[in-house]
């Protein structure tokens, strides 16, 4: 091993290249004719086997790597941290070249820096003083996510609970700091002139901090263990038994815009069903995300002492890194991205991971013939006004015509003027209110005050209006006759069909599922609000009294029973 230092002395060098007869720290044991790819940069957590001394030159490297991370971190105190080096790459000597691509700055060998666990980023030190952000080996945080999955499914359902828990706390001791890190973003949001939506979802307050700590309480005070709960008990035959239990899913990355509240919600239920996750916050919200994402990693280390690792949940901030997870399909499961319709459009054309969201939130309000305005008009402001940014706030709102002759139309529009709630007329509803300005289309989603308004003959013509021009997201009819009611809620297709009740209900929270990883408009596997339960897949156990074996079946020795034994809804082996 030959060890050079490079822009200064061993007690404060920049950089020490050690070289060796190996190309780096492999992924996997050498064997002959496999040639293991390079861990690229060593992460917090990264976990190797280290095998004896071998052709392969594996032997000796766990003490490298040992004072190397000790000659990087020291013991975090202050004269150590002044003799600290700032960055270390193990390489291969026996290329003449190794030396000088290093100092060009290519990427070859396994780089070791000073990280923070808490967002994985680490800054190495250059001569000049300029920074430079250390390259992310992304395969290696899915992987981390699905070692710690594993870690978090062999944890006890109390333990669950106690983590969730101790992140409640830790966001009500540290909500001033989080409002903090929150003024911070949105500082810089008005200097950037972002979007004011994209602003107002942006803002943390009490007020939503405490919404926060009451859904991740009600995840964790779920009554039953969702993870190994019995779904289906089969006797196939005297003495074998097949069982099918709930399971994780594995590893998920989900992609949000803005709303910070989302990384505490989702880190919830990943937590609790037992899922590795990786998050992406839009850059709008990366102080926020930090420091949420730094309680919620101080808490499960807290509460298991260390034994579930920090990469059970990982947070990414470039979208070059986003792009490159994407690419790893055999690593991660499951792509949940959460914003708007272009977002999740660009997401499934870049991935063979499978994708679960919604495209736009075009929400409708239908008001039928018999409905009175003390009941229609709170409906329809809450609905709009309660949270205009939202996916769930109603698009478009369909008047029965019979509402025009008597007033009952006229007096909701004024109500809705008064609300500061700007209205665009339909093709038939533009000649009833000649002074509204025209709609661009029936499939416009406004994300802020705006609101279009269409005249229908029926409620048959309302049905279909909802189910051609619709998002498949929130639709609500205002009546006072079941009937009616009953026919719009079997034939509207889409996540989530209400009866005089706001489309803003459509959330994981109000639907009492403690908070949701996002909403679904698909058709397969979870739909609408996705809590814990979208979580989860399953898995079949099969156990034998006796060792059974197929041959006995098909020659006649033994026959199938296949009886359906009862099982209690809480049943969990």
């Amino acid at each position: 091993m030959i060890v050079l230092h490079v822009f200064g002395l061993a007690t404060s060098s920049n950089l020490i290249v050690l070289l060796s007869d190996v190309d780096g720290v492999y992924k996997s044991l050498p064997t002959l004719g496999n040639n293991p790819d390079v861990i690229a940069t060593w992460m917090p957590h990264t976990q190797v086997s280290f095998g004896a001394k071998s052709n392969g030159g594996r032997g000796g490297m766990q003490a490298k790597i040992d004072a190397i991370l000790r000659a990087l971190h020291g013991d975090h105190n202050e004269d150590q941290h002044k003799s600290m080096i700032d960055a270390v790459v193990i390489a291969n000597g026996m290329r003449s070249d190794s030396v000088l691509r290093i100092i060009n700055g290519e990427e070859i060998g396994t780089l070791f820096v000073r990280w923070n666990v808490d967002d994985y980023r680490v800054n190495a030190l250059s001569n000049n003083n300029t920074s430079a952000t250390a390259k992310i080996d992304y395969k290696r945080v899915a992987q981390g996510a699905r070692e710690g999955s594993r870690e978090l499914q062999k944890l006890s359902l109390t333990v669950r609970r106690d983590i969730l828990h101790e992140i409640a706390n830790r966001l009500q001791r540290e909500e001033k700091y989080i409002i903090e890190e929150n003024k911070r973003d949105i500082e810089i949001a008005g200097k950037n002139n972002t979007n004011q939506q994209l602003v107002s979802r942006l803002k943390l307050n009490g007020t939503k901090i405490a919404s926060l700590v009451d859904g991740i309480k009600s995840i964790a005070d779920s009554p039953t263990d969702p993870l190994g709960r019995l779904i289906r008990k089969t006797e196939l035959s005297d003495g074998l038994i097949l069982e099918q239990v709930t399971a994780p899913i594995g590893v998920l990355l989900v992609i949000f815009e803005s709303r910070p509240e989302v990384l505490p919600q989702v880190s919830a239920l990943s937590i609790m069903s037992g899922n590795g996750l990786i998050l992406k916050g839009g850059k709008e919200a990366i102080h926020s995300n930090k420091i949420l994402h730094k309680i919620i990693i101080q808490s499960i280390q807290h509460v298991t002492k260390n034994t579930v690792q920090s990469d059970v949940i990982g947070l990414v901030e470039s979208r070059e890194g986003i792009q490159e997870l994407l690419e790893h399909d055999e690593d991660i499961d499951l792509v949940i991205p959460r914003g708007s319709a272009s977002l999740v459009s660009h997401i499934q054309k870049s991935t063979k991971i499978p994708v679960m969201g919604h495209s736009e939130g075009i929400c409708h309000i239908y008001v039928h013939q018999d409905a009175k305005n003390i009941l229609s008009i709170p409906i329809i402001i809450d609905s709009k006004t309660d949270y205009p940014s939202a996916c769930n706030a109603a698009e478009t709102l369909l008047i029965n015509r019979n509402l025009i002759n008597d007033g009952r139309a006229q007096e909701i529009i004024n109500a809705l003027r008064n609300a500061k709630v700007k209205l665009y007329a339909g093709p038939i509803a533009i000649k009833i209110w000649p002074d509204m300005p025209a709609s661009k289309g029936f499939k416009e989603e406004y994300g802020d005050l705006g609101m279009t308004v269409e005249v229908v003959e029926d409620i048959d013509e309302a049905i279909r209006h909802i189910n051609k021009y619709g998002s498949s997201h929130t639709d609500t009819i205002i009546t006072h006759n079941p009937e009616s009611a009953a026919q719009f809620l079997n034939q509207v297709d889409s996540a989530c069909v209400f009866y005089n009740a706001s489309t803003r209900f459509a959330d994981g929270y109000r639907f009492g599922l403690g908070a949701e990883v996002g909403i679904s408009t698909g058709r397969i596997h979870a739909r609408g609000p996705v809590g814990i339960d979208g979580l989860l897949t399953s898995k079949w156990r099969l156990r034998s009294s006796i060792g059974h074996i197929v041959s006995d079946f098909s020659n006649g020795k033994r026959v199938y029973t296949h009886k359906n034994i009862p099982i209690s809804p809480a049943s969990k082996l």
